[in-house]
């Protein structure tokens, strides 16, 4: 997590029937300045487990993004939190496939990310940057429950729901902004 602002948009959109009794995944758990996890704990999920690339504090296991839905299965996760993570995966649709396909239908996904105009910060990498229309596209295939600028810095926040009629979108030939580049990716 990155900015108070973060935390503000988690606390304020996370309502206990969308964590009380569910399963919940934080993608991206390493605590570097400031975690979801006790607000989200507060709310009585059955289970609340961090996964990062890294070993840190938060993290309960180390899986890489890309391999959720082969580690933990479809479906599972009635709530999946990833803050400040997304720009640092360098197969962001990889990652956001396996978040799509790990969320159980009428589950929810509270994802935070940066947008251009934000530093490069690696931690440890960084590689992109999206917009409100870019959220807007990657997710048009669930149901955006609310969208918005990070009022503190560069970014947006998404929270969204997992309909029964989910199909995934392709998303091979949709670019987003590239930090290293400065230009669209491939």
């Amino acid at each position: 997590m990155c900015h108070s602002s973060v935390h503000g948009f988690g606390k304020a959109t996370l309502v206990p029937p969308h964590v009380r009794a569910r399963h919940v995944l934080e993608v991206g758990s390493r605590d570097v300045n400031g975690s979801l996890r006790s607000a989200v704990l507060k709310l009585g999920p059955v289970e609340y487990l961090g996964v990062d690339i890294e070993s840190g504090p938060g993290v309960d296991q180390i899986c890489d993004g890309c391999e959720i839905v082969e580690r933990f299965g479809e479906a599972r996760w009635g709530l999946i939190v990833c803050t400040e993570t997304l720009e640092h995966a360098l197969d962001w649709r990889g990652v956001v496939s396996n978040l799509k396909r790990a969320l159980a239908v009428d589950g929810h996904l509270l994802l935070t990310t940066r947008s251009a105009g934000f530093p490069y910060h690696g931690h440890p990498f960084d590689y992109w940057r999206f917009e409100k229309s870019d959220m807007m596209h990657i997710f048009g295939d669930m149901t955006v429950l609310r969208i918005e600028s990070d009022p503190e810095a560069p970014g947006v926040f998404v929270y969204m729901r997992k309909q029964s009629s989910f199909r995934e979108r392709a998303l091979a030939a949709y670019n987003v902004a590239s930090v290293a580049a400065k230009a669209r990716s491939r």
